[in-house]
């Protein structure tokens, strides 16, 4: 099982007859230390207890192995791991667009838009693009962005105030941090 990959974990966890070292640092089933034993003898006190002999750490010399279920270890090794990705936030960032006079219709279908991406646990960047003679206008941006953090408020949190760079007005809306019901 040495270098084979196992359900996503590359595993170089050496196990029973894979271990070299003929001298090794042994810790019990329960946890205590036995001390620096032949392989030989961890191997037969591993058999007795029906356990695997695991290499912790390899490095050190001599190795420390324990003896454990080599299943069950694997296994919390692949729980632990799922749980690290799970609480990983891969959302990225969206983008909708706005125009200073948009109209109503076109702001609800792009605030709804940017509601369902804060739900989907995205962050959202909502830009005012303003052209030519708009840029006199800079106020029905603001107010618009304004509207746009009210209406989302229950979703949403301003990670970025309103800012003009250039011909666009930008603002970052992140999704709230979900309560624990607990």
């Amino acid at each position: 099982m040495a270098g084979t990959e196992v359900k996503g974990i590359a595993n170089s966890t050496r196990v029973n007859g894979e271990i070299r070292s003929q001298k090794i640092r042994l810790i019990d089933q329960d946890g205590e230390h036995v001390g620096v034993v032949d392989f030989a003898r961890a191997m037969s006190m591993a058999g007795e207890a029906g356990l695997d002999l695991v290499e912790i750490s390899g490095a050190s010399d001599p190795p420390v192995c324990r003896i454990m279920d080599y299943g069950k270890y694997r296994y919390q090794l692949n729980r632990k791991e799922r749980e690290a990705r799970k609480k990983q936030h891969s959302g990225g960032l969206k983008e909708v667009k706005f125009r200073p006079n948009t109209d109503t219709h076109d702001y609800n279908f792009k605030m709804k838009h940017a509601r369902e991406f804060l739900e989907s646990r995205h962050k959202v960047k909502a830009t005012v693009v303003f052209r030519g003679r708009q840029m006199a206008y800079k106020d029905q941006g603001y107010d618009l962005l304004d509207r746009l953090s009210a209406d989302v408020e229950d979703l949403a949190q301003i990670e970025r105030q309103p800012v003009m760079e250039g011909k666009f007005l930008t603002m970052i809306l992140a999704p709230r941090r979900e309560k624990n019901t607990r």
